[in-house]
């Protein structure tokens, strides 16, 4: 494994039940974006761990963490999401045989791996995405 994946030591030793809390629903708040904004296309998968990532980044090392790595996930999440979408377009339609099957892969592995990451978090255990572009460091 390398260690682009590899997650940090919990800081400061032992995490907090609240900075549990607070990791585990900067991942879950990733899926309620996603079910209110969904007429939209989802986009606000990661305005929820931007939102907890500002809020908390200085005052809980934990919640700093994992907010960076939901936020860095659902952003990747999107990008894969608007490259799919303009495949589509520039072929007319026509790429929807290639790109909505890769979409539903895409959503169904997005949904597992928030809740993994979600649980990971409750249990004060740094969780990495398997796959994410790391935008915000």
């Amino acid at each position: 494994m390398s260690d682009a994946f590899a997650p940090p030591p919990a800081p400061g030793g032992d995490t907090s039940a609240e900075q549990r809390q607070w990791a585990m629903f900067a991942h879950l708040s990733a899926i309620v974006g996603g079910l209110l904004t969904s007429i939209v296309g989802g986009w606000g998968t990661f305005a929820g761990p931007l939102i907890i990532w500002l809020v908390k980044k200085d005052t809980m090392p934990f919640v700093d963490d994992q907010a960076k790595e939901a936020l860095n996930f659902n952003i990747t999440i999107a990008i894969i999401a608007l490259i799919m979408t303009i495949i589509t377009m520039v072929t007319f339609g026509i790429g929807i045989i290639f790109t909505g099957p890769i979409l539903v892969i895409v959503g169904i592995a997005w949904l597992v791996l928030t809740i993994i990451a979600a649980m990971k978090a409750n249990e004060g255990q740094s969780y990495r995405y398997p796959f994410a572009l790391r935008l915000i460091k």
